[in-house]
């Protein structure tokens, strides 16, 4: 704005057309006040008084064009009278513009209390809403939500309004959250939505979540209870669908980022296959979990079953497709956040039990079973043992555990199970929990206790050999620190297996004062190696005489302290200084390299 003699003109600031012109010579003008207004590229842009006075001149008119510098009004400074006011605003302070009027009600519409009869379909089943299990696993106001405006790519069918009443969301609810703290991917399925399938749209939202998930390195939590594919939807241009990228991107991050996988209810097909590719696979007691359902089943002429009976809770969590066992959802959502919590560094206050107790916790008489349990709760931390599979291979514990507010993973022998020997399960149990644990930075703690690998025609039955070399190859890929600790047996194979391969693979390895060791169990190698001479002995009684002075001598010879003599282990330690030796080791070692990837491919789903 320019001028002289206390006239001054108002120029255009820009190239446009004058759409609008609000004053004439004579008005009375104020600082700020409208003046007018020019269009430029399809935008309007109001021009203001910088100053009171009078209009002279307008010297344009609707319809002209302007070009920057040209003047628009000349106005001569002057005092105006307050009468005179400046325009009102065009919304009154505290009042809601239509628009956003608009898009609180939309958003509103897919929210549980607009739902009243999707709300109560939930309570007859005893089970919470989605948004519900959402509220509660993010921290409180936390989640921004992608996609909920989305709606059925069913327009071809059922009228829009329809569709934004009853599929909100397209049944995922899904965006950016904190849990504990920590920025999370977050999805669900609806059930109240369609049965939870797979539509056309929110196949497209799980994409775009998956693909932000690899971005930002993000964890992903994903409740999965539905029907799978929805054959229903008409909006898309395809024939099969089967070139949706869901399944590839998700399996994609497996190793990459924490998946964990939450089921209540039912959950079939793809729904199943989002649910097993996960990590962990947490799920309810009302839980039904299969890769077909009924209607898919009935149709490949199998036999027509109810939803029920398919792969129930008494089915899948002795087979080892569910991780952790539930009784309800909000028991599902306190586990997922607990188990992420591992992942997510250490905790500064901590306490434990009194490690004096763990001199006494292998008995004295070296063939009396014990609660290898105990031993691991006194331990660890207290309150922090997150056993994982406990139902499947039950001879090999897997936990996550802390000490000294560390995250570490558990991998123990159980004797009572066998007497510790490593099945096939067992195997794949452990050597699949020491990807997880490698996958991301997470120390392992072997607990051997066993007498080797299991032998015996049956045995073999399981494809032993395979399964449980398993536990050697991954063992020796391990980059993050493991210990092994012998609490009583270390025998053979299944010694090594239990610490990476051999004794001397893992930053140390040593033994409770009750261990003791041998290339295979000591009666074994008595009745193997010492055949002949036991044969010798006509008289049963002096031949088992023999064979328990034999197993004596042998046990003498492969008890801890004389096998430390031989430095096969790093030393024979009371058992209260555990811990000690545990943090000792994790504090010399070096952290893990910032992330830029994968460690490794992917973490066997098995």
């Amino acid at each position: 704005m320019t001028g002289s003699d206390h006239q001054r003109i108002v120029e255009s600031p820009m190239q446009g057309t004058i759409v609008r012109v609000d004053v004439r010579p004579g008005d009375a003008a104020r600082a700020g006040q409208q003046l007018l207004v020019i269009e430029s590229m399809k935008m309007e842009h109001v021009i203001t008084a910088d100053w009171s006075g009078v209009v002279q001149r307008v010297p344009v008119a609707l319809g002209d064009t302007v070009h920057p510098g040209d003047a628009l009004v000349v106005i001569q400074e002057a005092e105006v009278p307050s009468a005179e006011a400046v325009a009102p605003p065009l919304v009154e302070e505290g009042a809601v513009r239509a628009d956003l009027a608009a898009v609180r009600a939309r958003h509103a519409s897919g929210l549980d209390p607009s739902r009243p009869d999707a709300v109560e379909r939930r309570r007859r089943t005893g089970q919470r809403t989605t948004r519900e299990n959402v509220e509660d696993l993010c921290d409180p106001d936390s989640l921004l939500e992608y996609g909920p405006l989305v709606i059925a790519a069913q327009r071809r069918r059922r009228p829009v309004e329809d569709l934004i009443r009853r599929t909100p969301a397209d049944g995922l609810v899904a965006g950016v959250a904190t849990v504990n703290g920590h920025r999370t991917i977050v999805m669900s399925y609806d059930y109240t939505v369609l049965a939870g399938t797979q539509g056309l749209q929110n196949h497209r939202k799980k994409d775009r979540l998956f693909e932000l998930a690899e971005r930002l390195r993000l964890p992903v939590v994903f409740f999965t209870e539905g029907g799978g594919g929805r054959p229903g939807d008409t909006d898309g241009t395809g024939a099969s669908g089967l070139d949706c990228m869901a399944f590839s991107l998700f399996g994609g991050l497996s190793g990459l980022v924490p998946l964990v996988g939450i089921n209540s209810g039912r959950c079939f097909a793809g729904n199943a296959a989002i649910l097993g590719c996960c990590d962990v696979v947490i799920a309810t007691a009302d839980s039904n979990i299969g890769m077909g359902g009924p209607a898919m089943i009935e149709g490949g002429g199998l036999g027509v079953f109810r939803p029920e009976e398919i792969g129930p809770m008494a089915v899948q969590v002795p087979n080892g497709v569910v991780d952790i066992a539930v009784a309800d959802e909000a028991e599902a959502v306190a586990a997922a956040k607990r188990y992420l919590s591992y992942f997510q560094g250490s905790t500064p206050i901590w306490d434990c039990a009194d490690q004096a107790r763990l001199r006494s916790a292998i008995p004295e008489n070296r063939l009396r079973v014990y609660d290898v349990g105990a031993v691991i709760e006194t331990l660890a931390d207290a309150g922090s043992v997150l056993e994982l599979r406990p139902a499947f291979g039950v001879g090999m514990v897997t936990a996550l555990i802390r000490v000294e507010g560390r995250p570490m993973g558990l991998i123990a022998n159980n004797p009572t199970h066998l007497a510790g020997a490593i099945d096939a399960q067992g195997a794949d149990k452990a050597a699949r929990f020491m990807q997880l644990c490698d996958a991301f930075d997470v120390p392992i703690l072997f607990l051997c206790d066993t007498p080797g690998i299991m032998v015996g025609p049956e045995a073999e039955t399981t494809a032993l050999v395979r399964h449980v070399s398993r536990m050697f190859v991954t063992g020796a890929s391990l980059t993050v620190p493991f210990f092994t600790i012998v609490l009583r047996k270390g025998y053979g194979l299944g010694a090594q297996a239990m610490a990476g391969g051999s004794f001397k693979a893992p930053v140390f390895t040593v033994a409770w004062p009750t261990g003791e060791f041998g290339g295979m169990g000591l009666e074994g190698a008595v009745k193997l190696g010492f055949r002949n001479e036991l044969a010798a002995v006509d008289d049963p009684e002096e031949r088992q005489a023999l064979f328990d002075e034999m197993v004596g001598r042998m046990y003498e010879h492969g008890q801890a302290l004389n096998t430390a003599t031989y430095f096969e282990i790093d030393d024979v330690i009371d058992p209260a200084d555990s811990r000690r030796w545990i943090t000792a080791a994790l504090d010399a070692a070096p952290p893990p390299p910032p992330r830029t990837g994968k460690k490794r491919p992917c973490i066997d789903t098995w």
